[in-house]
């Protein structure tokens, strides 16, 4: 990876310089001013930076300066920037945080301080270039995913009635979910979704209706699921499932339980249901997908929270608080703990 040092005085300059590459990072480069730290780092020309080292206080521009303009471009505020100061200056300090810095490096400290923040920095700094490029690659599935939707028409993965997805196209989707989460070691969350009484909706208002209210609770399960990769689809009656890579236990819930509320302040009237109106229950299971695992054991523990929610009287999240065969890295806490 590719670090920059900032600093107005050359002996310095080299100085971190050489000490950072004797440290295992041989792409060090130098700027002897904030101005041509900028000029260096908008110069395509030069490869990208990774990491900048800078002194706070320059003459021109100084390191705060140079924080600030980075963090106002959109091609650079990913950047990590540390500062080295000899001044314990707290209000100096909480300016340099305000612009943006990443951490502070005392002037004068041991290099293996120096080495350690450097590495926590870097360490950032992949992991933002990770995310910034499964974003991009979600973005663009989600893209083609949008003009193919004819196509899935004719393929027959649209449920004809609410328009959404169905169950043939979540399994597609979810083995693929599941195989990329198995090899990133990345959470994968599954949400089924029940509308309570159902039967006796279609009984006191009928059926036409009752398609009516699929449709509707469909569309308020939609609109809040917006993330590129979350994927909703009508997994068959009156049950929905959502699909959350990349989500986290406590985050799935929270989720399942903004929906709930949604089709909640629907107020659709239900008169066969102690709620007077339309409400859903929600099973949650979350788990880092084992390579060697079954799918469809993700499901049965969600379909085991959504039992839970039913029996503990509806219109509820639950979450699973077991975990199953051959998931012991990805066992789905109580609520109280969060694994992930």
């Amino acid at each position: 990876m590719s670090i920059l040092v900032v600093d107005d005085n050359r002996d310095a300059c080299d100085g971190l310089r050489l000490l950072l590459q004797a440290g295992g990072y041989p792409h060090v480069r130098t700027a002897l001013s904030g101005w041509e730290a900028l000029f260096a780092l908008r110069d395509v020309t030069q490869g990208p930076v990774d990491l900048i080292v800078t002194d706070l206080a320059m003459p021109g521009l100084s390191g705060i300066d140079v924080c600030r303009e980075l963090k106002a471009d959109p091609a650079l505020r990913d950047i990590p920037v540390l500062m080295v100061t000899g001044v314990a200056d707290e209000g100096l300090i909480e300016r340099a945080f305000s612009a943006g810095a990443h951490d502070f490096i005392p002037k004068g400290c041991h290099p293996g301080e120096l080495l350690a923040r450097v590495r926590a920095a870097l360490r950032l700094k992949q992991e933002l270039d990770r995310r910034k490029e499964r974003e991009r690659e979600l973005l663009e599935l989600t893209e083609r995913f949008r003009g193919r939707n004819e196509e899935l028409r004719q393929l027959a993965v649209l449920d004809e009635l609410t328009g959404i997805p169905n169950r043939r196209a979540f399994n597609l989707i979810y083995r693929q979910e599941w195989a990329r989460c198995a090899r990133e070691g990345s959470p994968l969350a599954v949400v089924l979704a029940d509308v309570d009484w159902f039967k006796g909706f279609n009984d006191t208002h009928g059926h036409p209706r009752g398609d009516v209210c699929l449709t509707r609770v469909a569309t308020a399960l939609l609109d809040p699921v917006r993330r590129a990769g979350d994927f909703v689809a009508r997994y068959g009656g009156e049950e929905f499932v959502i699909l959350l890579p990349n989500t986290a236990a406590d985050g799935a819930v929270a989720i399942a339980e903004a929906l709930r509320k949604g089709v909640e302040g629907l107020d659709l009237e239900h008169r066969g249901s102690p709620h007077r109106r339309v409400t859903l229950s929600f099973g949650v299971a979350v788990a880092v997908p084992d390579p060697n695992g079954n799918p469809a054991d993700l499901i049965t523990a969600a379909d085991g929270a959504l039992y839970q929610a039913k029996a503990k009287g509806r219109n509820r999240v639950e979450r699973v608080e077991a975990g199953w065969p051959g998931q012991a890295a990805g066992i789905v806490s109580p609520l109280t703990e969060n694994v992930f």
